[in-house]
């Protein structure tokens, strides 16, 4: 019985996550031509370019990312992306959000937050809505960069094109727009701490502390110490 109501918990958030990210796009980023990062952002960048529908965009850029994550992450979170995903795609094309504010400042502050919300519902209940994740998984574990560094070259990419392709006003906002769904994200997963602490004890700390440093990108500090327990 427990198992069953984790389920249903599970599903009614990811789609409570599905829904918050559909009102940022359709009531913000989209009916303004501004930009988030990841697949989100290509999907909107090639439907200003071509005119082509998002729903459909948002579906097929997915595709390779999903692809990826076939061969990296469990199965069962692929299955509730490509539903999460799909879902935002069929939520996107129907519903008629009218648009709340003309305010550029306002657009970009509100449409990362709901977009922020949503995905970080969605990947707390194990399920992807941007596949730009995944693709820095697949790096980290392909390559040894870590996942923040290929996220973070990825949106420097499609905010430059954006700046060529569109104009440097609107890759200005959506750089903002990023960075507001990357804190709303980062809110989320971790709550109000800056930081998660981890206290390693072990006689192979050198091993450790370049695995750390070099594959994982992350900080830390060193300390020595001695026996102190008795017969």
């Amino acid at each position: 019985m427990k198992k069953i109501l984790h389920h249903v918990s599970e599903i009614f958030q990811i789609a409570l996550g599905v829904l918050l990210a559909s009102i940022g796009l359709k009531a913000f980023l989209l009916p303004n031509g501004f930009l988030d990062g990841g697949v989100t952002g290509i999907a909107i960048l090639v439907s200003e370019m071509t005119g082509l529908d998002i729903s459909y965009l948002l579906i097929g850029i997915s595709i390779p990312f999903l692809i990826i994550a076939w061969r990296t992450l469990s199965l069962r979170i692929v299955l509730k992306s490509i539903i999460a995903i799909v879902a935002l795609a069929i939520i996107i094309h129907f519903e008629n959000f009218s648009p709340i504010t003309d305010d550029k400042l306002l657009i970009s502050i509100f449409g990362g937050l709901f977009l922020g919300a949503g995905i970080g519902v969605t990947i707390k209940n194990g399920a992807v809505l941007d596949g730009s994740e995944v693709l820095g998984v697949y790096v980290n574990d392909r390559f040894g960069v870590s996942i923040g560094n290929v996220i973070l070259i990825f949106n420097l990419i499609l905010f430059s094109v954006t700046a060529v392709l569109l104009s440097v006003e609107v890759a200005m906002y959506s750089i903002l727009t990023y960075i507001v769904t990357a804190k709303v994200i980062d809110f989320i997963m971790k709550g109000f701490e800056d930081f998660i602490g981890f206290t390693i004890i072990s006689d192979q700390s050198d091993e450790i502390e370049k695995a750390i440093l070099n594959t994982m990108g992350a900080g830390l500090t060193t300390y020595q110490g001695a026996n102190g327990y008795g017969h």
